[in-house]
């Protein structure tokens, strides 16, 4: 589920103070873009992603656990997290404004909430395109940044955060070409009986392989250790 995405341009941000990045951020930031996020990718914690079953196909169903529960409480709760993610957003949205503002860099923020995490992305504004540089050599730097943007969250709320970042549409056409990935080599395992291996991804693109291949009727598995770790699509029993 989303929400209409609520867009901020650090353009329109001058008027006032600029927001206070996390601690070490301001100087990560005064770095060239190609080098924005390297010293937080070396210090942050191990991605929350990677390290959390949710990221798996096999991530239980909130909406399962709770259907036995009163209604009442169950909206109730709904709500709050909403509420929560939304908040999240904010934060990180303010965040990334400053982050662009101190290294020169254009773009507009979108801030949305899909499924049960909080979605930021840096788009193209009016005065420029979104700095594809914040997504670096197979989207190295990009993982790097939402990790340390992550981490900002959780300076201010006290919780760790799923938060997922994209930058210049760099994940959505990832997704897009994993969907076609995993449909074409389900469609091949389904015919020739045997399993298949797919190259190594990160846990955002193993979660997209996942889900499209339980829909078309099949198991995956993940396997491995990082950085190598893959999906692999198993035949029908």
């Amino acid at each position: 589920m989303s929400t209409e995405p609520m867009t901020h341009n650090p353009s329109e941000q001058s008027d006032g103070p600029a927001q206070d990045l996390a601690p070490g951020a301001e100087a990560a930031a005064q770095e060239p873009a190609g080098e924005l996020v390297t010293e937080a990718a070396q210090q942050a914690e191990p991605s929350t992603v990677a390290d959390e079953p949710s990221t798996e196909a096999d991530e239980p169903s909130t909406e399962a656990d709770e259907a036995d529960a009163d209604a009442t409480p169950v909206v109730k709760r709904t709500s709050g997290r909403r509420a929560e993610l939304e908040h999240e957003g904010d934060i990180a949205a303010d965040f990334l404004e400053t982050l662009l503002d101190i290294a020169d860099l254009d773009g507009d923020l979108e801030v949305n909430v899909e499924g049960d995490r909080a979605a930021v992305a840096i788009v193209d504004s009016e005065d420029g395109a979104a700095p594809k540089a914040l997504v670096g050599h197979g989207g190295d730097v990009l993982e790097a940044l939402q990790e340390l943007t992550r981490l900002a969250v959780q300076a201010e709320t006290g919780e760790r955060s799923r938060l997922m970042l994209d930058v210049a549409g760099h994940r959505a056409g990832r997704r897009a070409e994993l969907v076609e990935l995993a449909r074409a080599t389900s469609a091949r395992v389904k015919e020739s009986g045997e399993r298949a291996e797919l190259e190594p991804m990160s846990a955002f693109e193993r979660k997209v392989v996942h889900d499209e291949v339980l829909a078309a009727g099949l198991v995956s598995e993940s396997e491995g250790t990082e950085p190598t770790r893959h999906v692999v699509i198993l035949p029908q029993t």
